[in-house]
C-alpha cells in the first residue's frame, strides 16, 4: 500500500507491504532534501517474503511536505510516531548515509523498540567532512571548490542551484562511471534545498554521537563500500569498534551505494545477519511491543 500519513504536523509519503504477521523493517533514506524512499523500497522489497517493509519520505524530502523543523530530534520523533501509528511493534531499523545517523540517534532514544539495526555508508560524527572535500577535489572529475563548500555548508541558493551542485558530485558516488544513469537520477529528484541547508548548516556542525556508541547493545550490521567518498570506510570502522555487538561488512567494488553496486551480495549479507538475530517467531511481538 502507498499513501500519506499525518505525523507531527507533517504529511509524510510512505509505502508499506502491510503484512502484520511479519517483523517490520523500517527504512530511513539519506540526503535530507535530496533523497527519498524510492531506492530503499526497491532494494528492501527483495526481502518482503520474510519481512514487512515500510519506507517513507522524511519531512522536507521526496513527496512529503516541507514542514519544519528539520532537526534530528524531529526526524526521530516522526519515526517513533510512524511506528506507533502503523502498529509496527518492535522493528528492524535500517538507515543509509544521513539516514544512518538518524537511525543511530533513534536507537539511542528508543532501543527497546528495535530488534536489530542495519547501517549503510554512514557516520557517528561530522569529523570526516574535510576528508570528503579533499577526495572530491582529487577525484579527477571537474569540481567547483566554492560550490562544494556551499553544498557542504548548507548554503545552496535554490532548488535549481542545488540540482546543479548535485549534478557535479554524482560521479563520485559509484565505482563504475555511468553518465547517462547519473543524469537520469538527477533529473528525477524531488529537491527541497531548504531542508538540505538546515541539515548541513544547523544539524551537521555539532553532530557527534561517537562517545555514546557503547550504549547501543542490540545487534548492528555496519555495511560500507570500500571506495565511499563521503562517508568513508574509516567512519564505519569507528562505528563497528564502538558498538559492542556490531559486525562490519566491507563491499570491495562499491562506493557510497553497495546496496546498488553489489546488490545481490549486499542483500545476502543483510539477510544472513537478520536470520541470525531476528527469528521469525519475533513477528508475534508486533502485537504487543
Amino acid at each position: 500500500m502507498s499513501g500519506f500519513l499525518e505525523i507531527n504536523g507533517a504529511r509524510l509519503a510512505y509505502d508499506d507491504t502491510g503484512d502484520a504477521s511479519k517483523v517490520a523493517v523500517v527504512t530511513l533514506h539519506g540526503a535530507p532534501g535530496m533523497g527519498s524512499r524510492a531506492n530503499d523500497w526497491a532494494v528492501w522489497t527483495n526481502l518482503k517474503d520474510r519481512y514487512r517493509i515500510v519506507s517513507y519520505d522524511q519531512r522536507g524530502s521526496g513527496a512529503s511536505s516541507d514542514t519544519p523543523p528539520f532537526t534530528h530530534e524531529q526526524f526521530c520523533a516522526d519515526l517513533e510516531a510512524i511506528r506507533q501509528e502503523l502498529g509496527l511493534g518492535k522493528i528492524v531499523l535500517t538507515g543509509g548515509s544521513y539516514g544512518g545517523m538518524i537511525a543511530q540517534e533513534y536507537v539511542l532514544r528508543h532501543q527497546e523498540h528495535v530488534h536489530a539495526l542495519v547501517l549503510r555508508d554512514t557516520s557517528a560524527s561530522n569529523r570526516f567532512r574535510g576528508d570528503s572535500l579533499g577526495r572530491a577535489m582529487a577525484s579527477g572529475y571537474p569540481m567547483d571548490e566554492e560550490g562544494l563548500k556551499r553544498l557542504f555548508e548548507g548554503r545552496t541558493e535554490s532548488d535549481d542551484d542545488f540540482r546543479e551542485l548535485i549534478r557535479m558530485i554524482m560521479p563520485l558516488y559509484t565505482v563504475t562511471p555511468d553518465p547517462e544513469g547519473d543524469a537520469a537520477k538527477v533529473a528525477a529528484m524531488q529537491l527541497h534545498h531548504a531542508t538540505h541547508n538546515f541539515a548541513f548548516s544547523q544539524n551537521q556542525p555539532s553532530y557527534d554521537i561517537s562517545a555514546r556508541l557503547g550504549e547501543i547493545t542490540i545487534p548492528v550490521l555496519v555495511t560500507v563500500g570500500r571506495h565511499d567518498w563521503i562517508t568513508p570506510l574509516e567512519a564505519s570502522e569507528e562505528i563497528a569498534r564502538g558498538i559492542p555487538r556490531a559486525e562490519l561488512a566491507i563491499f570491495e567494488h562499491s562506493g557510497h551505494g553497495p546496496q546498488n553496486e553489489e546488490r545481490e551480495l549486499w542483500l545476502a549479507t543483510v539477510a544472513a545477519f537478520l536470520e541470525r538475530h531476528v527469528p521469525a517467531a519475533a513477528a508475534g511481538e508486533t502485537a504487543t511491543a
